[in-house]
């Protein structure tokens, strides 16, 4: 037996102890489920542990054993939505091959999730953005993060779908992700606020558009 798995053995809970640790996964589960219906149509202000511990008929104390505060409660509810978000649209977009497929499949699985879920019960990234704009703090720092890293891998498709010369060689992917970015903030508002039934189709109709402007034009060396 090796000196790793014989830690292991030592370190690793009995049958109580992971009875109980599944337990307490299971109740974080449906707090953080609880939290994000909060947060959906109160924002990441209107979430108290006062308030969450009413909703799933807990103790106080019993969601401070989980959260040591309210602060650590927000940034956990933008964790576990980032998490959802990123299950949802970017891990199947990995299945599609480097470039241009990944990145449609992105946006597609991006606007599948505003269409089917946001547009109902809103949208984190864009009400805390309202909520924070102004604020410093781990709260708001989380959530930039979360925007940040999304932005990022956003990026990173579209400069693979450049390198595989399916985008133009002087495509910037700064400007084209924030196009992208203004398309899906553009649906939300009209979809949404304004209930305007045609910004889905228009969504789908601007994105081609982008596309369209900075892919290679055919017959150029090397596109694909």
């Amino acid at each position: 037996m090796s000196a790793t798995t014989s830690n292991s053995s030592i370190n690793a809970p009995s049958g109580k102890g992971r009875r109980n640790l599944h337990k307490g996964q299971h109740t974080r589960g449906v707090l953080l489920d609880a939290g994000l219906g909060l947060a959906s149509r109160f924002g990441l202000e209107g979430i108290t542990i006062g308030a969450l511990a009413d909703i799933v008929s807990m103790s106080k104390s019993g969601v401070f054993a989980h959260f040591g505060s309210r602060e650590d409660l927000q940034i956990a509810i933008i964790d576990e939505y980032y998490q959802r978000f990123e299950e949802e649209v970017f891990h199947p977009a990995l299945q599609q091959p480097r470039g241009l497929p990944r990145l449609r499949a992105m946006f597609e699985n991006w606007i599948r999730r505003v269409t089917e879920e946001e547009v109902h019960s809103g949208c984190i990234f864009i009400s805390g953005a309202v909520e924070y704009d102004d604020r410093e703090g781990p709260v708001s720092d989380a959530l930039r993060k979360a925007i940040q890293t999304w932005m990022a891998a956003l990026g990173r498709a579209v400069e693979q779908a450049r390198t595989e010369g399916h985008l133009a060689s002087g495509t910037d992917a700064h400007q084209m992700i924030f196009e992208i970015h203004g398309l899906i903030l553009s649906v939300h508002y009209e979809a949404r606020f304004l209930h305007k039934p045609q910004a889905i189709e228009r969504i789908h109709t601007s994105f081609e558009r982008v596309l369209s402007f900075y892919k290679t034009p055919p017959g150029t060396p090397g596109c694909s």
